[in-house]
C-alpha cells in the first residue's frame, strides 16, 4: 500500500497565496488479532505491516523467537493482522486496566511495566566505533529518509553495523519505526547484539527496554533521552548517544565502546 497521498493545499510564502499541490503521510489504522483474540490496535504508516505485527509482539514479549509465529494472515483492505502462536497464553485476557500509555507519538501502547526493566540482563558486547563513524553514519541515515523528506510526518530508523545501514523502515510513530525494524531482523535471522540501532526521535525508557530485550549494545538519536533511559542505560550496559547531528554528539552511558 501507497504510504503517502497528493492533496492540495494553498500555501502562503513572500505576501503570496497560491494553490499548491502536496505530499502528505497516511495515518492508518492496525488492528492486531492474536490467536482469535482483538489485542490492539496500532496507528502507523501502511509499508512493512507483518514487520511491524511481528516486531510488536517480540516486543511486547507475545512471542520470544521466530519460531514462536505460525501464521500471519493480512488484509490490507480491513487494517487486519491475524497472527497465530505457538504458545496460547492467558495474558491478553488479564491485560484489562495494565496497559500503560506511553511518551510515545500520538497514542502509544506498551504492555510491559517499567519497573520490570531493572530484572533484565546486562548486556555485554565488545562493539566498538569511533566519534567520525558516529557522525558520518547518521549523515547517511538522515539522506536514507526518503519519506521524511517528501512529507515532513514521519519517524526513521535502522539498524547498522557501524559502518553500513542493514535496515531501515520509517512510520508516523517512532515506536513503530523501531517495532519494523527488530520484526524483520528477527525474521530474516539478522543478528542484533553486534548492531546498533538508530532512531530519530527521543529515546525513550520502552524503546530502550525493546532494544535491551534483543540486547542491542547501542542506541543513537539525533534527539535527546530521558532521564530514566539514562539511568536504565547504566543500569544494563546500553551505550546511549543522543543529539548525533552536525559535528557533535553527547555520550550519557557506557562511553566505553567510542573510541577516538
Amino acid at each position: 500500500m501507497e504510504p503517502i497521498e497528493k492533496i492540495w493545499m494553498k500555501r502562503y510564502e513572500n505576501e503570496v497565496l497560491a494553490d499548491i499541490e502536496d505530499t502528505v503521510i497516511k495515518e492508518y489504522p492496525l488492528t492486531i488479532f492474536l490467536n482469535g483474540e482483538e489485542l490492539i490496535t496500532l496507528l502507523c504508516s501502511p509499508n512493512a505491516l507483518n514487520y511491524l505485527a511481528i516486531g510488536f509482539l517480540l516486543s511486547e514479549g507475545f512471542a520470544v523467537v521466530k519460531e514462536d509465529i505460525l501464521e500471519i494472515k493480512t488484509d490490507e483492505t480491513q487494517g487486519i493482522i491475524a497472527v497465530e502462536t505457538r504458545k496460547k497464553s492467558e495474558l491478553i485476557k488479564k491485560l484489562s486496566g495494565k496497559r500503560t500509555i506511553t511518551t510515545g507519538c500520538g497514542k502509544g501502547t506498551t504492555f510491559y511495566h517499567v519497573i520490570d526493566s531493572f530484572h533484565s540482563r546486562i548486556v555485554k558486547s565488545s562493539f566498538e566505533i569511533s566519534p567520525l563513524e558516529v557522525l558520518d553514519l547518521m549523515k547517511r541515515f538522515n539522506k536514507a529518509s526518503e519519506l521524511f523528506q517528501a512529507t515532513g510526518g514521519v519517524h526513521s530508523a535502522c539498524l547498522s553495523d557501524g559502518k553500513e545501514i542493514h535496515l531501515f523502515h520509517e512510520d508516523i510513530g517512532r515506536h513503530n519505526a523501531i517495532d519494523k525494524i527488530i520484526g524483520e531482523a528477527i525474521w530474516t535471522g539478522t543478528s542484533l547484539n553486534d548492531k546498533i540501532l538508530i532512531t530519530s526521535g527521543r529515546i525513550s525508557s520502552e524503546i530502550l527496554i525493546k532494544a535491551a530485550k534483543r540486547e542491542i549494545p547501542m542506541i543513537i538519536s539525533r534527539s535527546a533521552p530521558t532521564n530514566l533511559v539514562i539511568q536504565l542505560g547504566n543500569e544494563l550496559g546500553i551505550t546511549i548517544i543522543g543529539f548525533a547531528r552536525g559535528n557533535r554528539m553527547n555520550i550519557y552511558t557506557a562511553a566505553h565502546r567510542v573510541q577516538c
